[in-house]
């Protein structure tokens, strides 16, 4: 198993991942970790990397800066919201500015836990490394930006005193203005630095992306932004750095667009024959494509599917004002095809864009069918057990799996269980918000630890309305399951513990969650300044992981845990408290899902 060496505890971030995952390192504010990418460690899809997860409690606002050294490897940082999504809010490969390290500067957004990600940048190939997390300080106000018109050039000079991205990087801003459906041509040159050149609007005083480009064809690492306006008015261009420590001067220009490439008409369930050439009309990235254009109703559901021999195919949908609804590079899961699918928002034309993922041309087949559409979701209250059948009839996702959905409504930090068995398929469960492409917030696979049935645990992050939607883990997958939807309450209220006493107790399904969704019990002890302890657990039913730390504003900042450090599943912690205050010591289980009685001794240490 993983040992990591605590250097510095002040505070501790808390990250969680949507997946079952192994229970996850607490890392302070303005701490820093010595660790090893090594055998045994969690891998990504497909064993493209390895990685070791980090836990940290944050408030919204504050701007952390996370820096991941290493001698051995090419290191990479993520981080991952407590909202459990399965994509990283913030990612980072070279931003140290000193080869292949990593610095990962970050903006929580919302009160909670995130989750940390040390890895590769891609292999299995590890070994030593440093992580540190510090706090910094609040950005000051960002200058009124510059104005720049369509057939204009202005030269810049981005520097650390510029005002900063969410993720620490420095940009300059100018506004543009467009009207309705206009194209324009962004070029953003520079000898100094990578460019990177966004556009988006300002809602609230917040920057709402639209569009980015790195590197556009042709331009090295220049980069070139083809951007159609989806509606009059004016839109802000931030000039900005790949690598968020960089620094010098650059060139920003605004032109006409190219003309879009011409439509040629199509009808749902027909396939067509194409080829890319280079004499094709040019996509907003600037590659040759060809576009198609077809009719459909509201609340229609299509499948667009792309294949070729010769490039890696790439999709994308707009309404017929070219305003981007949907694109997909592989998602029909062989190989380097893509398949859409999307349910139309109203009745009327649209249009389809197909090319290569990158320069590439050459031969490829189009197909545009009609799918089954959504069925209303069934609602399902709290305490109820449902059957049902997936079958031939049923919708599909862009795997080919059949699925049902589930409406309910629950309410900020309710915890809850959506539990699926079959007899009859590998069972996967996942959760979401209505309206709109069902964009998946968590989802599990075989967490009820019996087979290949499925348990998601979840914690609603807000009030309001959900789906689950209940299918088979393979696309082949059909018959009977049964689903079952649990009100887990809040999370239990700690106990108390007197130093010199043991705790006996008992984890079940009904304990309070940590982050990674494993049980634990929770008991507050009152600590002097330097008062030292030595905490054990030992369990001959669950592995045992042992945390302690202490609430802050509501936030649970994890200080110092411990897996086995007593024997292979046995805890033990010797820890000194920073501070006079009341603490709070976790019982727990290293992996999710397990139950069990414990011991927890905390004993007074000269």
């Amino acid at each position: 198993m993983r040992r990591f060496t605590i250097m510095t505890a002040v505070s501790a971030l808390a990250l969680s991942i949507a997946a079952p995952a192994l229970a996850q390192t607490p890392l302070a504010t303005g701490g820093s970790v010595r660790g090893a990418i090594a055998d045994g460690d969690e891998t990504g899809p497909e064993d493209a990397f390895r990685y070791d997860s980090y836990t940290v409690s944050a408030r919204a606002g504050q701007r952390l800066e996370a820096v991941m050294r290493s001698a051995a490897f090419d290191t990479y940082l993520e981080v991952y919201g407590p909202d459990q999504a399965a994509a990283p809010l913030f990612s980072d490969d070279d931003g140290l500015g000193e080869g292949t390290d990593s610095r990962l500067r970050f903006t929580t957004t919302q009160d909670g836990v995130y989750v940390l990600r040390a890895r590769t940048l891609s292999g299995l190939e590890g070994g030593a490394y440093t992580l540190s997390l510090t706090e910094r300080p609040q950005a000051r106000p960002a200058p009124r930006p510059g104005r720049i018109r369509s057939g204009q050039s202005q030269r810049g000079q981005l520097t650390s005193n510029d005002p900063e991205t969410d993720a620490g990087g420095n940009y300059d801003a100018f506004v543009v203005r467009a009207r309705a459906g206009e194209r324009l041509a962004i070029d953003l040159t520079s000898d100094a630095f990578d460019p990177v050149v966004r556009v988006g609007r300002m809602e609230n005083g917040v920057f709402n992306e639209l569009a980015m480009n790195d590197d556009g064809p042709d331009t090295g690492l220049n980069s070139r932004l083809v951007f159609t306006a989806p509606e009059a008015g004016e839109y802000v261009i931030r000039a900005t750095a790949l690598n968020n420590a960089g620094e010098g001067g650059y060139t920003l220009a605004v032109a006409e667009g190219p003309e879009p490439a011409p439509t040629q008409a199509i009808e749902i369930g027909a396939t067509v024959e194409g080829e890319l050439t280079a004499a094709d009309g040019k996509s907003e990235a600037g590659r040759a494509a060809d576009a198609y254009r077809f009719s459909g109703r509201e609340g229609q559901r299509v499948r667009i599917d792309m294949s070729s021999p010769d490039f890696d195919t790439y999709l994308q949908l707009f309404d017929d004002n070219r305003l981007s609804l949907a694109e997909d590079d592989d998602g029909a899961a062989e190989g380097t095809n893509s398949r859409l699918t999307f349910t139309l928002p109203r009745t009327g034309a649209y249009i389809v864009e197909a090319r290569a993922f990158s320069d590439e041309t050459g031969g490829y087949e189009l197909t545009i069918s009609e799918i089954e559409p959504e069925k209303p979701p069934q609602a399902l209250a709290f305490g109820e057990t449902l059957q049902g059948e997936i079958g031939e009839g049923d919708p599909t996702d862009s795997e080919d799996r059949g699925f049902d959905t589930y409406a309910l409504t629950g309410k900020a930090g309710q915890r809850i269980h959506g539990i699926m068995r079959s007899g009859d398929f590998d069972t996967l469960i996942q959760i979401g918000r209505p309206g709109g492409e069902f964009d998946v917030l968590a989802y599990d696979d075989d967490g009820l630890g019996e087979g290949t049935d499925s348990r998601l645990s979840y914690t609603l992050p807000e009030d309001g309305n959900y789906l689950l939607r209940a299918l088979p883990f393979a696309a082949a997958g059909k018959g009977l399951y049964s689903l079952e939807l649990v009100d887990r309450g809040p999370q239990p209220v700690p106990g108390s513990l007197l130093v010199g006493s043991t705790a006996r107790g008992t984890l079940t399904e009904a304990d309070a969650t940590a982050e990674d969704n494993s049980f634990y019990d929770a008991y507050r002890v009152a600590l002097k300044k330097d008062e030292k302890l030595l905490i054990t657990m030992v369990s001959n039913e669950v592995d045992s992981f042992v945390v302690v730390g202490s609430d802050k504003d509501g936030v649970f900042e994890a200080l110092a845990s411990d897996d086995d450090s007593l024997s292979d599943t046995h805890s033990k912690l010797e820890w000194t408290a920073p501070a006079d205050g009341t603490y709070e010591v976790r019982a727990g289980t290293f992996q999710q899902g397990q139950t069990g009685a414990y011991a927890l001794n905390v004993e007074k240490q000269p």
